[in-house]
């Protein structure tokens, strides 16, 4: 059980909910989104995974044990190698080319997330970004399996939907938050914890400000 992540998501509280019930997230799982606001939804999501794969490699440097940084560094590869690939892949099915994408202007919802996050990395310990990560990561898992028991088999971002349901995203989950009690034993998380919840929760408001990169096509 991962302790610690549920006792940050707790105490994330409204905005916690706001993040995996955003509109956005409603308007996907009964198809009333629109094409053109997932469309750029999946751009930005493009050059978010850029920067995630940088702060996976920069946990690695920040943790002291050789698995923790072992998985760290295949957290990376993973989001390089096969996340961004099938991403650009998925993408393309929607008219989206891997150029068009690298060439987007980055949305400042994006860049003021991401720069959080490295930002808390750079200026904090491993636990403080794994705090800043687990919104992402965890969120997924719970907003795919709450938006795959809505949709209709029809919807045409079930594809999307499914991706944090299987077994595969469940398992990167469950050891990434693994991670966050393993080294919040170690580093003192239960005394450190106010400083965590800021963190957590500034991430989740971020997160949920992510959607709107989509979110303000819709109208």
């Amino acid at each position: 059980m991962a302790v610690l992540f549920e006792r940050l998501r707790e105490g994330a509280g409204a905005a916690w909910h706001e993040y995996v019930r955003h509109p956005f997230v409603e308007a996907l799982a009964d198809s009333s989104l629109k094409p053109e606001a997932f469309r750029n939804f999946l751009i930005q999501d493009y050059l978010f995974l850029v920067q995630y794969a940088r702060a996976y490699a920069l946990l690695a440097y920040k943790l002291e044990e050789l698995p923790d940084i072992q998985a760290a560094l295949e957290a990376a590869k993973a989001l390089i190698e096969t996340e961004m690939p099938l991403h650009v892949a998925y993408c393309a099915g929607w008219g989206i080319s891997e150029a068009q994408m690298r060439a987007a202007p980055p949305a400042l919802e994006m860049t003021g997330y991401t720069r959080y996050v490295l930002d808390v990395g750079c200026t904090g310990d491993a636990l403080d970004l794994l705090a800043a990560l687990a919104p992402c990561i965890a969120g997924y898992a719970e907003i795919g399996a709450w938006a795959a028991a809505k949709a209709d088999p029809a919807n045409p971002y079930i594809d999307w939907i499914k991706t944090y349901t299987g077994q595969e995203y469940a398992e990167s989950v469950k050891a990434s938050l693994a991670m966050i009690d393993r080294v919040g034993a170690v580093l003192g998380g239960k005394a450190r914890l106010p400083r965590l919840q800021a963190i957590f929760i500034q991430a989740t408001r971020l997160e949920a400000a992510f959607w709107n990169t989509g979110w303000a096509l819709q109208a």
